[in-house]
């Protein structure tokens, strides 16, 4: 099977991150990962064969598109990226195009997806399936009814199913997309797409960071960095408040997207040699596995890591929309991890909480389905096998 999967990430790093786990599980498959945000120093295995179309991204406030090209106008790199992407469809004849988040999401790059899935429906002699790949809780819009009627007409005339990478059991996706029954076209829930931390990874880490099992580890991290600065920052200051037994260390990812002028910020304040800070790991599962408990923003990749390794966990969502709260919330309602407010980061206060959450370490699994990637790939290999013929 021939996969073309398109991930848009225009802020932090969580969709593709999200569609790189996916990749991962389509073994034995080609897969081609068209993305086209800034690019991101990730493993890809051998079968996944990455292109990068001229980089769009936006701003924190979700508005406009920008790029870091400045030799050419906007106009212009819409125009290379929707060739670029029309030449890779024709070039490659794929058996299905996997399209992440759009389109309940990434209108703004209806300029290149909407002529590649008016192009798939008009060729009828090479069929290529169509399929949209979303997380559990969609992003509220301004116009939320009009959002929601382009959508569905999107998705009715244009798509042959939906995969929504939940668990039912904790978030459908009739909770935040209201016309649900609407849609004609089969949507089926996965399960979280959360990878599985490596084998002996507490033991390694603990070791290559020279922390004994009598110390306490904690991790502190930002996702894709753009957004999280008062986590950390509350954090490291917390550090500083820190009474407990067993020597402390804090390791801080602040993620590949920081400013340069908030992470020389973070830096003035590492007066402790106990304080690391780095910009990204690529054995961030393997460092939260090691930790003793986790501090950080409570988006859907941060979270799954949280409940695959087992962490204590407290997490502080992004304000400037509902999808991480409603997360939060739900999971911290169930005993999952333990949510913080705005208050909570005055430092003397996260201390205190850390030490409580310290206290209270061991807390019984919870039930839920992290088996989202490899249920993907199920899915999609027995709807091929039933509804493409390839000529």
């Amino acid at each position: 099977m021939k996969i073309i999967f398109y991930c848009q990430h225009v802020l932090g790093i969580g969709h593709l991150f999200r569609a790189l786990e996916i990749c991962k599980a389509l073994t034995g498959h080609e897969v081609i990962l068209v993305t086209g945000g800034p690019q991101i120093d990730a493993k890809f295995p051998k079968h996944v064969t990455v292109i990068q179309l001229p980089e769009l991204q936006m701003g924190q406030e979700f508005k406009g598109l920008f790029s870091s090209d400045q030799t050419a106008s906007l106009d212009q790199i819409k125009k290379k990226r929707q060739t670029k992407l029309q030449a890779i469809i024709e070039k490659h004849k794929p058996d299905l195009f996997l399209s992440e988040l759009y389109p309940f999401g990434r209108k703004a790059f209806r300029f290149e997806l909407d002529p590649v899935l008016q192009a798939i429906r008009g060729n009828p002699l090479s069929r290529c399936g169509v399929v949209s790949s979303v997380r559990d809780i969609l992003v509220e819009k301004e116009d939320q009814k009009k959002h929601e009627g382009r959508a569905l007409e999107t998705l009715n005339n244009f798509f042959d199913a939906v995969l929504v990478h939940s668990d039912p059991n904790w978030f459908t996706l009739r909770e935040t997309f209201s016309r649900f029954d609407e849609i004609q076209i089969p949507v089926i829930h996965t399960g979280y797409i959360a990878p599985k931390p490596p084998d002996n990874a507490r033991s390694r880490i603990r070791k290559k960071m020279g922390i004994t099992e009598e110390d306490v580890m904690i991790v502190v991290s930002a996702g894709g960095g753009s957004v999280g600065k008062p986590i950390l920052e509350s954090a490291m200051r917390a550090f500083h408040h820190l009474n407990i037994e067993g020597t402390p260390s804090l390791f801080v990812y602040t993620g590949p997207y920081i400013a340069e002028s908030e992470l020389a910020d973070l830096k003035a304040l590492k007066i402790n040699q106990r304080i690391q800070i780095a910009k990204f790991t690529s054995d961030f599962l393997s460092c939260l596995t090691a930790a003793d408990i986790s501090i950080s923003m409570a988006g859907y990749n941060t979270t799954m890591n949280i409940l695959s390794t087992g962490v204590p966990a407290l997490v502080w969502p992004f304000a400037a929309n509902r999808e991480q709260r409603l997360r939060a919330e739900r999971l911290a309602d169930r005993g999952a991890l333990k949510l913080l407010n705005d208050q909570d980061l005055n430092p003397e206060d996260l201390a205190r909480i850390v030490r409580e959450t310290l206290v209270r370490a061991g807390s019984s699994k919870i039930d839920i389905d992290l088996n989202g990637a490899a249920n993907t790939v199920q899915w999609l290999e027995d709807w091929i096998s039933r509804n493409l013929k390839k000529s």
